[in-house]
């Protein structure tokens, strides 16, 4: 049969032939989602789900050796906050517990040699924690506001407006943060006797919502950076007063 009349003879029994057929379905694909703090979700079919996700309100992101690794160091500021006496017993037995599980699933997703291979080469500094990041449109559309209060137990004057964004930012370094002396409140306090920014009673978290990011955290200061895309960024720093600043004078009774 000639190539002409073959297609003349598919093309008549096109439409009886595809009336039969089906589009095969594509199989389940599972995957794991940690939250920075920790919590394990057993996907059974994340096809369609980005790498960073909200579940049950907590963000979360997709399990790799990365993320393992990236989360790994995180715990070992943890460790040195709660031997600094920083970190309460309960909640880094909590951490210790959750972070062994973890490791459990992660040995049998990728393999403790893989995981020791990307652990030799990793920089925690130059990995990008979880963030919920928002599809490109034509316009850019206001981030919604997560209804987020610090403290929890009282209500002040006033309080400004924190994105979940912003309590990631946070969430990203707040062992390391509180291992070099940071209290809580100066990481995520909301609230203040002030409208914001006056006063010294808002926390970290509500100066890096948008395109600002955290960069070096000391015990004195830690960086805001504006714009770290633009090519142009600029360097602020937000600090600590409760520790002795260069500026501060001791003033004798």
């Amino acid at each position: 049969m000639s190539l002409l009349k073959t297609m003349i003879k598919h093309t008549a029994g096109g439409q009886e032939a595809s009336a039969g057929c089906e589009t095969p379905l594509l199989p389940p694909q599972p995957a794991i989602y940690v939250s920075t703090g920790l919590d394990v979700h057993k996907i059974e079919d994340a096809r369609d789900w980005p790498e960073d996700r909200e579940i049950n309100g907590t963000l979360c992101r997709r399990l790799s050796p990365e993320y393992f690794t990236w989360l790994r160091s995180r715990m070992v500021t943890a460790q040195a906050a709660h031997k600094a006496g920083k970190l309460p017993e309960d909640a880094w037995n909590t951490l210790r517990q959750r972070f062994n599980a973890m490791q459990e699933l992660s040995i049998r997703e990728f393999g403790k040699e893989h995981l020791q291979e990307v652990l030799q080469s990793f920089s925690p500094k130059n990995y990008q924690p979880p963030a919920l990041r928002p599809e490109s449109q034509e316009k850019p559309v206001e981030v919604p506001r997560k209804d987020w209060i610090y403290p929890g137990n009282q209500a002040w004057k006033c309080k400004q407006p924190v994105t979940s964004q912003a309590v990631a930012k946070v969430d990203a370094i707040r062992e390391e943060a509180m291992a070099k002396g940071w209290s809580e409140a100066r990481l995520y306090q909301n609230q203040g006797r002030f409208r914001f920014p006056c006063g010294e009673g808002y926390g970290l978290v509500c100066f890096v919502d948008g395109d600002q990011e955290i960069g070096e955290v000391t015990e004195r200061s830690i960086e805001i950076i504006h714009g770290p895309k633009s090519g142009r960024p600029s360097t602020l720093r937000f600090y600590n007063p409760d520790v002795p600043q260069p500026w501060m004078k001791k003033v004798e009774d």
